[in-house]
């Protein structure tokens, strides 16, 4: 390329916050990003729908050992044709409990890697096919990037990224090495998730044309709490980020049923953030009687409620709300508005309409009979059972397994990963901005035009069995 073209196109791209090409321009962006949005180029590896080799017996490390990555180990180790071969933390303690779970399964200790780098150790093993990220989120994506680059497949707790720059990484990373980069989106696995998605699929809801998804939890106090999360990490992760902190957990199911990056893609958005009236009252309250607080207080706190507004190349609306700290009932809203009918999840109970009234429960029961996807029939109860929020962690975990036993395509790859992500930081952008828009990149590099959709069926698949599950077990 020449210095006039380049030169060209970083005015265009600073100048105006988006390119013709659609590649990432933002407003405001870095050098950095502009560069990599100008370096981008049809033809790369296109990671939407690769079948990696298949891996009989898939042998996983898990990096992590708090709440979420025991848990992990559990739902992991009633899947057959799977060996745990590392366990890692920094908190030698964390690893003896891991151990425990294996052994009461029967199932040989696993190898420990503990110390500031023992994850780089880990991720360079030569016994390891996926390594399974379960840290704090500034950890996810440099330990996917290395994981990949030492020839191992990544999968990894939301969200898989923090900026836009460890988006395009993620993607680069996998692209070059041809390894799997999925992001742990489990809400894409929960039941009526699932059977919307289907019901979208077979047209029910005609063409959907806006959608809602959420993240609403009353976080407030466990936040704060000195032993909830390792170092404090979740609290002051809410400090000096203004926006959508956690999108992933309402935008991956909507996202599936627009067929985002797979047919439709994200073109722009805005967000606007309430400013902070809790956390900062709630720092000044505990430091009242605890010492401790006291550099929690007066810090640049996000806000409350984020509401995002994200336009699609298709025409299609979604928005998006972010809200941890108010006292309200947990909500991931999951709602799609179709031209021929309309769901919504929260508040419960589950909805259906196709006109002015709600459908009956038993309408909606026959539904479920008709529309339930495949994976759910194999193995939703069994999933119940084990558990992981009402069983849809094991689905995941179990899908992830299944397809990486029979050389199948992931239902999320490192394209879903990045802008799903993605949305946090741009949020952020836009906040700052007074609400103005920003460009969302297309990290397919215009491949979601021919990409397929997400595969409801086990074709090909489906052959991995579970162990049995005692009585008495407890999620």
């Amino acid at each position: 390329m020449s210095s006039s073209r380049r030169k060209f196109l970083r005015n265009v791209a600073l100048g105006s916050g988006a390119l013709a090409t659609g590649l990432p321009a933002i407003a405001g962006e870095s050098e950095a990003l502009v560069e990599k949005a100008i370096a981008g180029k049809p033809g790369t590896f296109n990671m939407c729908g690769y079948a990696a080799p298949r891996i009989s017996t898939v042998r996983v490390a898990f990096i992590g050992l708090g709440n979420r990555g025991m848990g992990a180990v559990k739902r992991m180790s009633f899947i057959e044709g799977v060996e745990i071969k590392a366990l890692c933390d920094k908190r030698p303690v964390q690893i003896e409990k891991a151990q425990k779970i294996l052994t009461d399964m029967g199932i040989p200790k696993a190898k420990e890697y503990t110390g500031e780098n023992g994850w780089k150790a880990l991720c360079e093993s030569k016994d390891i096919d996926l390594v399974y990220i379960v840290t704090p989120w500034h950890l996810h994506t440099p330990m996917a990037v290395y994981a990949m680059k030492q020839g191992k497949h990544a999968a990894s707790e939301v969200p898989i990224a923090v900026t836009v720059e460890e988006c395009w990484e993620l993607v680069e990373t996998s692209e070059k090495t041809k390894k799997h980069c999925m992001m742990l989106e489990n809400c894409c696995y929960d039941f009526f998730e699932l059977l919307t998605l289907n019901m979208t699929r077979n047209g029910l809801f005609g063409e959907i044309v806006h959608v809602e998804g959420a993240y609403i939890h009353d976080l407030l106090k466990q936040n704060f709490e000195k032993n909830s999360y390792s170092d404090m990490w979740r609290l002051h992760s809410n400090i000096g980020h203004d926006g959508n902190l956690y999108p992933t957990h309402g935008l991956g199911p909507i996202a599936q049923c627009l067929d985002i990056n797979r047919g439709d893609k994200m073109d722009h958005m805005v967000s606007m953030s309430s400013g902070d009236f809790m956390m900062n009252a709630l720092a000044k309250e505990k430091a009242s009687t605890d010492s401790f607080y006291n550099q929690y207080i007066d810090k640049p706190y996000r806000g409350n409620m984020n509401t995002s507004m994200i336009k699609t190349s298709k025409g299609k609306t979604m928005m998006i709300q972010h809200d941890v700290t108010s006292p309200r009932p947990y909500s991931r809203i999951h709602l799609l508005s179709g031209t021929k009918g309309f769901a919504c999840k929260y508040p419960g109970p589950e909805r259906i309409a196709f006109g002015h009234e709600w459908i009956k429960p038993e309408e909606l029961k026959g539904l479920y009979d008709k529309y339930t996807p495949e994976i759910v029939k194999h193995v939703g109860e069994i999933a119940k059972k084990v558990g992981g929020h009402g069983g849809m962690d094991f689905m995941m975990d179990w899908r992830l397994i299944d397809c990486l036993r029979n050389g199948l395509p992931l239902d999320q790859d490192v394209y879903d990963a990045a802008s799903w992500s993605a949305v946090g930081p741009l949020s952020e952008k836009s906040v700052a901005k007074k609400s103005q828009t920003v460009e969302i990149p297309d990290f397919t590099r215009g491949n979601w035009k021919s990409n397929k959709p997400v595969n409801l069926t086990l074709e090909g698949g489906g052959t991995t069995t579970v162990r049995p599950v005692p009585s008495e077990h407890k999620e």
